[in-house]
């Protein structure tokens, strides 16, 4: 077994003075979503000199877009999977095991409107006889509910599923719509910082390795079939690598990334559907879900969910073929569509447009199909390698499809894939493996006694000592440290975060732009709570940690504003003539 190293945390501007000494590499993944990153913890566990590269932010695409919910697929049962079901249902029980300071059980609610109906679509559609949706009666949903059950009995910890008439129905939510008839109620979970919880596996993987790199806003440009050039998109500088292995795990864009690496035509590998996702504030709404999600059926047999996030409801989703992934946003037609769904559930109940706060829209990587519904692709993931040939020197390996919840399992697979390839060997198994904050996080009964605790060392409110471990878990210590030793002091337009707070994470997560810190190091942006005094004391914080001159700040400003309003349907917060994000390409950001 290999030596275990003391790595030194090194700054992006020391980790790009060794890739410009660094020539000669064994892996380069290119995409830093959830599967990627997955995939360079593996390898930089097994100490393989691997480089993870991302054109943007960590998780800033589909893999910050999902639903919120980490779950086993109990629709997938109907369509015959069930190796992914089993699979699902093992790795979110780890999950919650290994991040148990992001991921928590969710009490889900499924409402429906007959005993029977759905039977014979359902059979033509496990049968491959048909692919229309419908909606399923209570004995369907019994029926799925039952093996779930059964999986979750031999792979999970999750209570039973319960079917309540409708007298029980609407004890419990009486503001359902007359249609419904029954409900039936069981456990998945949730993950309340999915980008989060991506960089914390970054660090994890760098913190475990010298030989582990990743850099975010770094692109791959070209390939002459021996070299890759990658560009550093903060100042326009390149960089030439020579991979033996080269794992794309772009995501929507792998295809796009293949005709860079291959001189001969690539295969189609990809076929992405568009999710979109409102953040809405309605306390009535809220009052009603209180804790728990309700998974239901639009009128056209889409799935669709809304549950509690960060004191307002997450709605969701749809799902659209699309072929260009870039800049996608959520349209007025969907968002009519998802508030639409809402009402079909919960038509006593008035949602309007101007309760909308926040949108978010990605594009889920699914394998390419002739398919006529978007539904029937399936969620599963498969690793297609394309071995070197006579206009290529270095293999690549594609990451297709995928879902969060298996994310470990994926990039499992990937790097043993690889270490085969490399004629290396597995030292190091991530199954029972916490992630980051997730390390040594306390039980419920032991958190009380744990808070007074670290009162007791660092003289921090209780209080304020609860709210940063929600937040990081146990990586709060350090910054409760540091907090006791700068004594901190509340931002002028947000008390709830501090000076010290987001100067800790500028300094250790990696933050590169203004949007890193407000929409994925935080959950400023999704809850709805940034304001535009707040974004100007904030950026006016990063310019001093990030030496910005006073034009890079406000530039950093109006790209941010741009971005959240075009993209995020963050309306009353532009500024005059905001810049273009990639005008040129390149950022050019925070000119010093």
């Amino acid at each position: 077994m290999r030596k275990q190293e003391v790595v030194v945390k090194r700054s992006r501007e020391e980790k790009l003075a060794v890739l410009r000494q660094r020539h000669h590499l064994p892996v380069l993944i290119v995409g830093g979503g959830i599967n990627g990153i997955s995939t360079f913890r593996e390898l930089a566990l097994q100490g393989i000199p691997v480089v993870l590269i991302e054109k943007d932010d960590w998780c800033q695409a589909a893999s910050g877009a999902l639903s919120r919910m980490i779950h086993g697929g109990l629709r997938y049962l109907e369509t015959g999977e069930f190796d992914l079901v089993k699979e699902s249902v093992q790795e979110r029980d780890r999950l919650l095991k290994n991040a148990p300071h992001y991921v928590a059980p969710l009490r889900t609610t499924v409402p429906v409107d007959s005993w029977g109906g759905g039977l014979v679509n359902a059979s033509k559609r496990f049968l491959r006889l048909g692919e229309k949706p419908t909606r399923r009666g209570a004995l369907l949903l019994k029926t799925g509910l039952s093996l779930y059950d059964l999986y979750t009995r031999q792979h999970g910890s999750m209570p039973r599923h319960r079917l309540h008439n409708r007298a029980e129905t609407r004890a419990r939510w009486p503001s359902f719509a007359d249609w419904v008839k029954y409900s039936a109620t069981y456990y998945d979970a949730w993950i309340k910082a999915p980008e989060r919880l991506g960089v914390e596996l970054v660090l994890d993987a760098e913190n475990s390795s010298a030989n582990a790199l990743a850099l975010n806003y770094l692109s791959l440009e070209e390939s002459n079939g021996e070299r890759v050039t990658l560009r550093d998109r903060l100042t326009g500088e390149s960089f030439t690598l020579e991979p033996h292995i080269v794992v794309n795990a772009a995501g929507a864009w792998i295809d796009r990334i293949n005709h860079q690496l291959l001189p001969t035509e690539a295969p189609k590998l990809i076929g992405g559907t568009k999710g979109s996702h409102l953040i809405v504030d309605s306390p009535a709404l809220l009052a009603e879900l209180r804790d728990e999600m309700v998974y239901y059926e639009n009128q056209d047999g889409r799935v669709c969910i809304m549950f509690p996030w960060y004191g307002k409801v997450l709605v969701g989703s749809t799902d659209i073929r699309v072929d260009n992934p870039d800049d996608i946003a959520c349209t007025p037609e969907e968002q009519r569509y998802i508030l639409d769904s809402l009402r079909f559930v919960f038509p006593h109940i008035d949602v309007r447009d101007d309760d909308v706060l926040y949108t978010f829209a990605g594009v889920r990587p699914l394998p390419t199909s002739d398919t006529a519904v978007s539904g029937r692709i399936t969620r599963n993931h498969s690793l297609v390698y394309l071995p070197p040939d006579a206009t290529r020197d270095f293999s690549v390996l594609n990451l297709v499809g995928g879902k969060w919840t298996t994310f470990r399992r994926f990039g499992e697979q990937a790097a043993d894939r690889v270490l085969k390839l490399l004629g290396e060997q597995r030292q190091r198994s991530t199954e029972e493996m916490a992630i980051g904050g997730g390390r040594n996080f306390p039980c419920r009964e032991r958190r009380a006694s744990w808070i007074a605790e670290l009162h007791e060392k660092y003289r921090v409110s209780e209080t304020r000592i609860d709210r940063l471990i929600e937040r990081y878990g146990t990586r709060a210590v350090p910054l409760l440290r540091l907090i006791a030793e700068q004594d901190e002091q509340p931002l002028q337009h947000h008390a709830d975060y501090s000076d010290t707070e987001l100067r800790w994470l500028i300094q250790q997560e990696q933050v590169v732009m203004l949007e890193d810190l407000l929409l994925r190091r935080t959950a400023l942006g999704i809850s709805g709570e940034l304001t535009p005094p707040l974004m100007a004391e904030i950026a006016h914080l990063m310019a001093q940690e990030m030496n910005w001159s006073d034009a890079g700040r406000q530039q950093q400003l109006e790209v941010t504003l741009a971005r959240l309003a075009r993209l995020h349907g963050v309306s009353g917060l532009r500024l005059a003539s905001p810049s273009p994000y990639y005008s040129t390409g390149e950022l050019h950001v925070g000119q010093r």
